[in-house]
């Protein structure tokens, strides 16, 4: 799979370890270093500031093997989440999306992701409105509305995803199913809806499949395991594998990333 990661990049930044800690990361920026990971290749499109954090990013990124020939440095302040880690657990506090706030795809950068097999943007990536294009253009897209669906940026990008992926902990319920049918009958080939240790449920406008999880022996950190599930997902897909497949190798994806600290 050659995977175009677009939008939205992220530092975080734990205040109470080591004097101050950063780990680069974000939706899409995650989902491509796991593309690579899992054997493909993957190119993140999206803006970083011409600060010590947008260094940060950059050189994380690239050391990757993830292409950043459309990493745009921009002046102003990189992305950042504060994070602190108290008793194993992460407590998210300010967000400030610095260069992000007004980002948009240039033709130069559409043209380039055309080049790719899939496009993957996420709720914060600024350019659910261009999706429309991109579809229209014979893109395949995939949209990820993290745990909310509703939100006016996924009902924007859902009529133009092919698969749309949300995260849920109500588990396989009935009205999840009702929800997930709702949105493919708005454009999806696709929703898939993940369900934590309940594993997934994708719904394909005819059948619904259920997926459980791969286990994992040690749970180390759960940061990234949803992104990695859609890397891994996405690359069946590429790879014209049936959808319980996809499934499994989302499942298998995200166990590997449960197994070391950080999203990667």
């Amino acid at each position: 799979m050659k995977l175009a990661a677009v939008g939205s990049n992220c530092i975080d930044h734990y205040s109470n370890i080591e004097n101050g800690k950063c780990y680069a990361g974000g939706g899409p920026v995650n989902m491509a270093v796991y593309t690579i990971r899992n054997g493909g290749s993957a190119s993140y499109i999206g803006p970083i500031g011409d600060d010590e954090y947008g260094k940060i990013m950059y050189e994380a990124v690239k050391a990757k093997g993830i292409d950043v020939s459309h990493m745009h440095i921009k002046p102003g302040k990189t992305a950042v989440t504060e994070v602190e880690l108290i008793n194993g657990e992460r407590i998210l506090g300010d967000y400030e999306e610095g260069v992000l706030a007004n980002y948009h795809l240039s033709q130069e950068d559409i043209e380039f992701i055309l080049k790719h097999d899939i496009v993957i943007c996420d709720l914060w990536g600024k350019v659910e409105g261009q999706f429309k294009e991109l579809k229209e253009k014979g893109m395949a897209t995939a949209f990820d509305c993290a745990t909310r669906p509703e939100d006016p940026a996924s009902k924007i990008a859902m009529p133009y995803s092919d698969y749309l992926f949300f995260s849920s902990d109500d588990g396989d319920a009935r009205d999840l199913r009702e929800k997930m049918k709702a949105y493919q009958e708005k454009g999806p080939k696709m929703v898939i809806a993940m369900l934590g240790i309940e594993g997934s449920l994708c719904y394909d406008g005819k059948d619904y499949h259920k997926y459980g999880i791969v286990e994992c022996d040690e749970v180390i950190d759960s940061m990234g395991a949803g992104d990695s599930y859609i890397a891994g997902f996405l690359g069946g897909i590429v790879d014209g594998k049936p959808i319980e497949e996809c499934m499994y190798l989302g499942a298998l994806t995200a166990t590997e990333t449960l197994k070391y600290f950080g999203a990667w």
